[in-house]
């Protein structure tokens, strides 16, 4: 197997520098919603939407950042083994 040139792995670094990105943005607003439906179900209130559809998007945030996770934890592994 030979190894990338300079440019595949610059090329690479910046794709793996966007899904940290990514990732870094996704996981504040799912830790939002998941409270968010936590707190308005525990208090009984309406917050804009009911409490199941603010834990609903808080999952779907997570999934979106484990799916960046992934991207970088891949890239790392790939760079890494021999």
């Amino acid at each position: 197997m030979s190894l990338p040139t300079l440019a595949d792995r610059e090329k690479a670094i910046a794709d793996v520098r966007g899904c940290a990105r990514m990732e870094d943005l996704s996981w504040p607003p799912a830790v939002v919603f998941l409270l968010l439906g936590i707190i308005s179900d525990a208090v009984n209130v309406t917050l804009g939407l009911e409490a199941t559809h603010w834990l609903l998007l808080g999952i779907a945030a997570l999934l979106a950042a484990i799916f960046f996770r992934m991207g970088r934890a891949i890239f790392w592994y790939l760079n890494t083994a021999k």
